[in-house]
């Protein structure tokens, strides 16, 4: 690329694909991009915090190799990216930020690093994370706290809030992030990006613990892309997916989407449910979306639903939720966690008692719960016979101020005027992810104060392929991503 009469600073909000297009058209060097986006970290991040494990080096000895290749190694040949700082990249510490593990040096890459490299990703630096992936807020001892470039006093989110920060400030091509209760969804949300959070089981773990070597799955959690285009989610995952080459030789053959347009597109709108708040400006703008899809040939319904109670859906999955999470406890934090759940009245149904007291549940108690979620599954599944997708909100509310002095369990949200518990707000994220089901972020729209909301797009199990296209045709012709001012 002639960099003398040629712009580069649009480069920093392309897709990842229109990177890897230049790059094999020869128009700009792996290097040259790299060096581009690496000025750029070293320029504006300061101002948000987000790559906070740089790996400049390595990742520029990478791009030399990548130049002098023949052939692209893959669809991400040189796009510069970065990963979420829990995947383990060999030579690089993984924390989780953990202030007492900083001199945890990987020994070898995660499963999803791996496979990204093998498509021709150069990961150049880790994003950051909340204290053991635990706040919808991205702050840690050991790396300090990461700005939402929208607004710097907001978060962008967490747990993968570090990798939405750095796509939304054009300081990486592609992120790799992880999802148990919105993780990737509500970062996307929060900065306006695309995100896709997979069914279950699709993308390995393995290399995505806080102990090293870990070989179990965690329930509920996933691995997934973060991104600026729908188009960059469909590659991502292209190169993420599919089953362990270790532990077996089966191939991924996921289903193509249903369609391809807005015409013939079978679609149930769920803008929002008593069981729960949801900011009356999602509300609207997911109702002027339905609008528009049924202008555009869709079949819209604004009252289709799969047959469960959703609040007793998500005090299921909340339970579940926790009970995920206890392996990441020790002894000492199950009996604070339980101590804390003492202090709850036996009716207090809201999701802080919930949480805390699911935290060091009984196998048998477990099994119960998973069979209730396993029929609650089965209702999803008749429902996705008449309908390709349904939208729903991602989160309540749009990104909050940081409030970066106490745990979540004691945290409130204002919704509509009423104050909820900051977990309560876990209702959208979970009621589909408790159930596995696999789910992409679009941008939605912006709220009268400037800040943007996504809209979550859920497919039946393994339909990622459909929930992305869907994404894709938004794109098109709703909302693309669009760039915050003063990060040119």
């Amino acid at each position: 690329m002639d960099t003398d009469t040629t712009d580069l600073t649009d480069l920093a909000f392309v897709s990842a694909r229109k990177q890897a297009s230049l790059i094999r058209k020869r128009e700009i060097g792996c290097l040259e991009l790299l060096d581009y986006m690496i000025a750029r970290v070293e320029r504006l991040d300061p101002k948000i915090n987000a790559v906070v494990v740089r790996d400049f080096d390595r990742a520029r000895a990478r791009a030399k190799l990548l130049d002098r290749v023949k052939d692209p190694l893959g669809r991400l040949h040189g796009v510069p990216i970065t990963v979420k700082e829990s995947n383990d990249v060999a030579g690089l510490p993984t924390t989780w930020g953990v202030p007492e593990k900083k001199d945890a040096i990987a020994a070898h890459d995660s499963v999803v690093v791996q496979r990204l490299g093998e498509a021709g990703a150069n990961v150049f630096g880790k994003t950051n994370v909340p204290l053991m992936l635990g706040d919808w807020q991205s702050f840690n001892a050991l790396y300090g706290s990461t700005g939402n470039p929208w607004d710097l006093e907001r978060t962008p989110g967490g747990s993968s809030g570090g990798g939405a920060a750095a796509l939304c400030a054009g300081l990486t091509g592609l992120e790799s992030g992880s999802d148990i209760g919105g993780s990737i969804r509500q970062p996307a949300h929060n900065c306006g990006l695309f995100g896709h959070k997979p069914t279950w089981g699709l993308v390995p773990l393995y290399g995505h613990a806080p102990v090293p070597g870990v070989a179990s799955t965690t329930d509920i959690s996933c691995l997934g892309p973060l991104a600026r285009s729908a188009d960059d989610l469909a590659i991502a995952l292209d190169a993420m997916a599919g089953p362990d080459d270790a532990e077996t030789a089966l191939a991924l053959d996921l289903p193509p989407p249903r369609v391809k347009h807005p015409k013939g597109l079978r679609v149930a709108v769920w803008a929002e449910d008593s069981a729960t708040e949801t900011d009356a400006e999602a509300t609207a703008a997911l109702h002027g979306l339905a609008a528009h899809l049924e202008k555009s040939g869709a079949t819209v319904s604004l009252t289709a639903r799969p047959v469960f109670d959703p609040r007793t859906a998500f005090t299921i999955y909340l339970k579940l939720l926790s009970a995920a999470l206890s392996g990441r406890a020790d002894r000492a934090a199950l009996d604070r966690i339980a101590a804390r759940a003492a202090g709850y009245a036996a009716d207090d149904e809201s999701a802080p008692a919930v949480l805390a007291r699911a935290a060091d549940i009984s196998h048998a108690t477990w099994l119960s719960l998973n069979e209730r979620r396993l029929r609650i599954r089965r209702a999803w599944g008749e429902f996705f016979r008449d309908w390709d997708v349904l939208l729903c909100p991602v989160l309540a509310l749009p990104a909050q101020k940081r409030m970066e002095t106490a745990p979540t369990h004691e945290m409130t949200a204002v919704v509509n005027g009423k104050t909820i518990p900051w977990n309560e707000m876990m209702f959208w994220p979970l009621i589909i992810g408790g159930v596995h089901l696999p789910s992409s972020v679009a941008p939605l729209g912006r709220t009268k104060a400037g800040l943007p909301m996504g809209v979550q797009i859920v497919g039946p199990l393994y339909g990622d392929r459909m929930t992305i296209a869907v994404a894709k045709m938004l794109e098109k012709s709703w909302r693309a991503f669009e760039p915050p001012q003063g990060w040119e």
